[in-house]
Protein backbone atom coordinates (compact mmCIF):
# COMPACT_ATOMS: atom_id res chain seq x y z
CA UNK A 1 0.00 0.00 0.00
CA UNK A 2 1.14 3.31 -0.83
CA UNK A 3 1.97 5.86 1.66
CA UNK A 4 -0.20 8.39 1.92
CA UNK A 5 2.28 11.33 1.89
CA UNK A 6 4.32 9.97 -1.04
CA UNK A 7 0.85 9.42 -2.56
CA UNK A 8 0.53 13.66 -2.11
CA UNK A 9 3.52 14.51 -3.72
CA UNK A 10 3.56 12.25 -6.25
CA UNK A 11 -0.19 13.16 -7.06
CA UNK A 12 -0.91 15.57 -9.85
CA UNK A 13 -2.94 18.40 -9.47
CA UNK A 14 -5.51 18.36 -12.21
CA UNK A 15 -7.52 21.76 -12.98
CA UNK A 16 -11.46 20.33 -12.94
CA UNK A 17 -13.43 21.84 -15.70
CA UNK A 18 -15.97 19.61 -15.81
CA UNK A 19 -18.22 23.05 -14.90
CA UNK A 20 -16.85 24.83 -17.83
CA UNK A 21 -16.87 22.00 -20.65
CA UNK A 22 -20.81 21.50 -19.70
CA UNK A 23 -22.44 24.37 -18.31
CA UNK A 24 -19.68 26.86 -19.08
CA UNK A 25 -21.91 29.29 -21.94
CA UNK A 26 -25.92 27.93 -20.37
CA UNK A 27 -24.76 28.65 -16.51
CA UNK A 28 -21.42 30.37 -16.24
CA UNK A 29 -21.39 31.42 -12.50
CA UNK A 30 -22.63 27.66 -11.53
CA UNK A 31 -20.14 26.47 -13.95
CA UNK A 32 -17.32 28.63 -12.10
CA UNK A 33 -18.18 27.84 -8.70
CA UNK A 34 -18.29 24.24 -9.43
CA UNK A 35 -15.11 24.20 -10.82
CA UNK A 36 -12.99 26.93 -8.64
CA UNK A 37 -14.73 26.91 -5.55
CA UNK A 38 -15.53 23.13 -5.40
CA UNK A 39 -12.92 21.51 -7.18
CA UNK A 40 -10.66 24.46 -7.14
CA UNK A 41 -10.78 25.16 -3.25
CA UNK A 42 -12.83 23.34 -1.12
CA UNK A 43 -10.99 19.93 -2.70
CA UNK A 44 -7.79 21.58 -2.69
CA UNK A 45 -8.01 21.66 1.19
CA UNK A 46 -5.97 18.22 1.56
CA UNK A 47 -4.17 19.00 4.78
CA UNK A 48 -7.81 19.13 6.40
CA UNK A 49 -9.07 15.86 4.46
CA UNK A 50 -7.42 13.61 1.91
CA UNK A 51 -8.83 13.65 -1.53
CA UNK A 52 -9.31 10.02 -1.08
CA UNK A 53 -11.13 10.48 2.33
CA UNK A 54 -13.42 13.15 0.73
CA UNK A 55 -14.18 11.24 -2.21
CA UNK A 56 -15.36 7.82 0.24
CA UNK A 57 -17.38 10.71 1.67
CA UNK A 58 -18.67 12.16 -1.65
CA UNK A 59 -19.41 8.50 -2.95
CA UNK A 60 -21.29 7.64 0.41
CA UNK A 61 -23.50 10.89 0.16
CA UNK A 62 -24.31 10.57 -3.66
CA UNK A 63 -25.10 6.96 -3.27
CA UNK A 64 -27.04 7.56 -0.11
CA UNK A 65 -29.22 9.81 -2.23
CA UNK A 66 -29.44 7.82 -5.23
CA UNK A 67 -27.83 10.19 -7.45
CA UNK A 68 -26.16 7.67 -9.52
CA UNK A 69 -25.09 9.74 -12.96
CA UNK A 70 -22.67 11.99 -10.47
CA UNK A 71 -21.76 8.74 -8.62
CA UNK A 72 -20.26 7.04 -11.43
CA UNK A 73 -17.84 10.30 -12.03
CA UNK A 74 -16.88 10.32 -8.43
CA UNK A 75 -16.39 6.61 -8.46
CA UNK A 76 -14.09 7.65 -11.10
CA UNK A 77 -12.28 10.35 -8.98
CA UNK A 78 -12.26 7.67 -6.13
CA UNK A 79 -10.11 5.39 -7.99
CA UNK A 80 -7.90 7.62 -8.99
CA UNK A 81 -7.66 9.13 -5.37
CA UNK A 82 -6.42 5.66 -4.16
CA UNK A 83 -9.84 3.98 -2.95
CA UNK A 84 -9.18 0.36 -4.01
CA UNK A 85 -12.23 -1.76 -5.53
CA UNK A 86 -12.15 -3.58 -1.70
CA UNK A 87 -12.96 -0.37 -0.29
CA UNK A 88 -15.40 0.10 -2.81
CA UNK A 89 -17.29 -2.81 -2.29
CA UNK A 90 -17.21 -2.26 1.56
CA UNK A 91 -18.60 1.23 1.65
CA UNK A 92 -21.56 0.01 -0.83
CA UNK A 93 -22.75 -2.96 0.97
CA UNK A 94 -22.04 -1.16 4.02
CA UNK A 95 -24.61 2.01 2.90
CA UNK A 96 -26.95 -0.98 1.86
CA UNK A 97 -28.12 -1.27 5.08
CA UNK A 98 -28.80 2.65 5.52
CA UNK A 99 -29.41 3.86 2.05
CA UNK A 100 -31.34 1.05 0.67
CA UNK A 101 -31.06 -2.18 -0.96
CA UNK A 102 -31.89 -1.01 -4.53
CA UNK A 103 -29.39 1.67 -4.31
CA UNK A 104 -26.70 -0.51 -3.58
CA UNK A 105 -27.59 -2.70 -6.49
CA UNK A 106 -27.50 0.07 -8.69
CA UNK A 107 -23.94 1.69 -7.07
CA UNK A 108 -22.56 -1.57 -7.79
CA UNK A 109 -22.87 -1.39 -11.22
CA UNK A 110 -21.53 1.25 -11.43
CA UNK A 111 -18.56 0.29 -9.42
CA UNK A 112 -18.00 -2.67 -11.48
CA UNK A 113 -17.62 -0.38 -14.41
CA UNK A 114 -15.17 1.96 -12.98
CA UNK A 115 -13.13 -1.20 -11.09
CA UNK A 116 -13.56 -3.84 -13.54
CA UNK A 117 -15.31 -7.78 -12.38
Amino acid sequence: MKNITNWRIDRMVKKQTAGRDNLGDFAPKFAELNDDVLFGQVWAREKELAPRDRSMITVASLMSQGLFPQLEAHNKMAKQNGVTKEEMVEIITHLAFYAGWPKAWSAFDIAKKIYGE
